[in-house]
């Protein structure tokens, strides 16, 4: 069961990249990130008013934990304007295979932050992961997004890093708040930190691009939220394995990059599938290093 609902959690993940894609293209995409926090903060309100209305006030009814949620929605909405912009400006099969690199960047935040050491199996994920990332950056180099030159890569790239610190602070979350709690509070945050940077943002600098109004664009809250919520009840069943339900998720990728490779039509699809294929196997190697 663990299993179906990490595969399900990893479709809606595909499918929420394509909608961010489709959302922002030719669109003002802090526009569309806050019309995502306010779907995402409804969605969730259920949770936090039936918490109020038996008198839990969320995270431990202490002001730590609140705070606790605004550092994290704070590292989440870092994370989801940095992606966004790169995504608006980088082919799917560039992006997504970047974003996927995204447990590598766990696995080395663990050994730096909680001082895990990693086996052969896992050094030798992170090594193909780096290089995946590399190679991918090289056949970008090919269409105007090298490394080198492009800022939308290293967009995408820092968007990675954070969602990776993200993860690495969930796990310090989780031993103290329950998972769906969490996720209702920073949605909740998320909608006004947004609010205030972009009412800050169209103060001083205005709206160069106007924003339109596409049906895919409450759809981003709708893959997330279900994505995020099959991710967390996969991990509560007897038995599930997170090495193996993380290698499942970003598993998203071959959704989005397949949609860019057959309704987008993206250049250098054999050099990217190269890359796509050598960044599953780095996955593979990083759930096996896990298992054992």
């Amino acid at each position: 069961m663990w299993v179906l609902l990490a595969t399900l959690s990893a479709l809606c993940l595909g499918f929420y990249d394509v909608m961010k894609k489709l959302s922002v293209s030719g669109n003002n995409v802090l526009g569309v990130l806050f019309l995502n926090t306010c779907f995402g903060a409804l969605f969730m309100l259920p949770v936090i008013i039936i918490g109020i209305s038996h008198g839990n006030y969320g995270l431990g009814n202490t002001l730590a934990g609140h705070g606790y949620i605004l550092i994290k929605s704070g590292i989440v909405l870092g994370s989801w304007l940095l992606g966004y912009a790169s995504i608006k400006h980088l082919p799917l099969t560039i992006a997504g295979p970047v974003n996927a690199s995204r447990p590598v960047l766990v696995l080395v935040g663990a050994l730096v932050i909680f001082g895990e050491r990693l086996n052969a199996w896992q050094w030798t994920g992170v090594i193909i992961g780096f290089w995946s990332l590399f190679f991918i950056s090289r056949v970008g180099g090919r269409e105007g997004f090298s490394l080198k030159h492009s800022r939308w890569v290293w967009m995408a790239i820092g968007a990675t890093a954070l969602g990776a610190v993200s993860a690495l602070y969930d796990k310090y979350l989780l031993t103290r708040f329950e998972p769906l709690e969490v996720q209702a509070w920073y949605s909740l945050y998320q909608l006004v930190i947004m609010g205030v940077t972009l009412f800050v943002i169209m103060r001083v600098s205005g709206v160069s691009t106007p924003l339109r109004w596409r049906w895919t664009i409450p759809l981003i809250s709708v893959f997330l939220t279900v994505a995020d919520i099959a991710y967390f009840y996969s991990l509560s069943l007897d038995g599930s394995m997170i090495a193996v339900v993380s290698m499942i998720r970003r598993g998203s990728v071959i959704v989005s990059f397949f949609y860019g490779v057959v309704a987008l039509h993206e250049k250098n699809i054999r050099l990217k599938l190269v890359d796509l294929s050598m960044l599953l196997v780095g996955l593979a190697f990083l759930v096996v290093g896990s298992l054992e």
